[in-house]
C-alpha cells in the first residue's frame, strides 16, 4: 500500500470522525461530567460538525490552504481550550504541508508531531498531565519510530492506532495537571480524559480509513 491522501480524502475522513464523536454523545459527555464541565462532547461536535458542513469549500482547497482553513473554523466554532488547541495545531502544520498536493506516510507523520507540538506549545502542557497530548504523544512517537525503523506502512499505521489507544487508557490513572480535572478533588484519577478520548477517536477513525 501507498499512502497519498488529497484535500477529497483528509475531508472524507473528517465526515467519518464527525459520525463517530456523534455516535459516542452519552459516553464522552457522562465521562466529562465526572471530571469537568460535561461540555466537551458538545463543543467537539459543533466543530466537526462545522466542517462537515464547510465540506464542498474545503475539499476544493489545496492542502495547505485547506489544513489552514480548518483550523480557522475549529478555533471560531469550538468553545473552551480544545478550539484554540486545535485551531494552532492545524494552522502550525498547514506551513509544513507547503505545496505538496497529498499527505504520503512521512508528510503525515510530521504534520501530527507539528500538531502535537502545537498543542503542547499554546496549551504549555506535556505528556502525563492527563490531556488530549497523552493519547497524541505515544502515538506521534511510536508511528515516527516503526518509519525509521523501515517497516511497512500498514504497520507503522497499526502503531500509531495503539499508541493512541494506550495512551488514551493510561490517563484513567494519572492526576490531572491541567484542565477541569484538575480542579477535583481526586483529581480525575480513575476516570479517563475525555480530551485524550476523542483525540484517540480521531487517530483510530483515521488509521482505519487509510487502511
Amino acid at each position: 500500500m501507498e499512502i497519498r491522501m488529497t484535500s477529497k480524502d483528509y475531508i472524507e475522513y473528517i465526515e467519518l470522525v464527525t459520525k463517530k464523536i456523534e455516535e459516542n454523545k452519552d459516553y464522552v459527555t457522562e465521562l466529562d461530567s465526572i471530571t469537568g464541565d460535561g461540555d466537551h462532547w458538545a463543543n467537539m461536535n459543533m466543530g466537526f460538525q462545522k466542517l462537515v458542513e464547510s465540506k464542498e469549500e474545503l475539499s476544493a482547497m489545496k492542502l495547505s490552504d485547506m489544513f489552514k482553513k480548518i483550523g480557522m473554523l475549529i478555533m471560531s466554532t469550538v468553545g473552551g481550550s480544545s478550539g484554540v488547541l486545535y485551531g494552532s495545531a492545524y494552522i502550525n502544520a498547514s506551513k509544513i504541508i507547503g505545496d505538496r498536493e497529498y499527505l504520503d506516510i512521512k508528510l503525515l507523520c510530521d504534520v501530527l508531531e507539528e500538531e502535537l507540538n502545537a498543542i503542547m506549545k499554546r496549551g504549555n502542557a506535556k505528556p502525563g498531565f492527563k490531556t488530549m497530548i497523552d493519547s497524541l504523544y505515544p502515538a506521534v512517537n511510536r508511528f515516527k519510530l516503526a518509519l525509521e525503523k523501515d517497516l511497512d506502512e500498514s504497520t507503522a499505521l497499526r502503531e500509531l492506532k495503539q499508541g493512541a489507544i494506550d495512551g488514551m487508557n493510561s490517563t484513567k490513572d494519572m492526576e490531572a495537571i491541567r484542565g477541569r480535572a484538575f480542579y477535583q478533588a481526586n483529581k480525575g484519577v480513575g476516570h479517563l480524559d475525555p480530551g485524550a478520548v476523542t483525540m484517540c477517536y480521531q487517530i483510530e477513525v483515521l488509521v482505519d480509513y487509510l487502511l
